[in-house]
C-alpha cells in the first residue's frame, strides 16, 4: 500500500514540522490550511493518512473530520491538538478521528501513532 498523507494545519511553521518527521517515509501529496481546502484535497487525492489540525480558520478540524468520514468511513485522521484542547479532543473522537498527537510534536510520538492507526 502507498503510503501518502495530506498535511492540514493553519499554521506553515506546523505544516514544515509535520513535513520533515513524515517526507522520509510518506509521500506528502497535499498540504491545506483549512477544513475546506483539507476535504476538496481529500477528495482530490484519497490519500491513506491525513494529520489534521483541530483549530483552524474558516472550518475547523472537526468539522473537515466530520465531512470526510462520512463520505469516506475507511479513512485515517490524526488529529494534532496543542496541550489543554481535551473538550475539542473529545469531540475530534467523536467525529470519527483515528488517533491524535500533541504539539509539540516529535518524531517517535508522532510515528507511533500512525503506526497505531495504519496497523489496526
Amino acid at each position: 500500500m502507498a503510503k501518502n498523507v495530506l498535511i492540514v494545519d493553519d499554521s506553515e511553521f506546523m505544516r514544515n514540522l509535520l513535513r520533515e518527521i513524515l517526507e522520509e517515509e510518506f509521500e506528502i501529496v497535499g498540504e491545506a490550511e483549512n477544513g475546506v481546502e483539507a476535504v476538496e484535497l481529500y477528495e482530490e487525492h484519497s490519500p491513506n493518512l491525513v494529520m489534521m489540525d483541530i483549530v483552524m480558520p474558516i472550518r475547523d478540524g472537526i468539522e473537515a473530520t466530520t465531512e470526510i468520514k462520512e463520505a469516506n468511513p475507511d479513512s485515517n485522521i490524526i488529529m494534532c491538538t496543542s496541550i489543554g484542547q481535551e473538550e475539542k479532543m473529545k469531540a475530534a473522537i467523536k467525529a470519527g478521528a483515528d488517533g491524535y498527537i500533541t504539539k509539540p510534536f516529535q518524531k517517535p510520538s508522532v510515528m507511533d501513532a500512525i503506526e497505531d492507526v495504519i496497523s489496526a
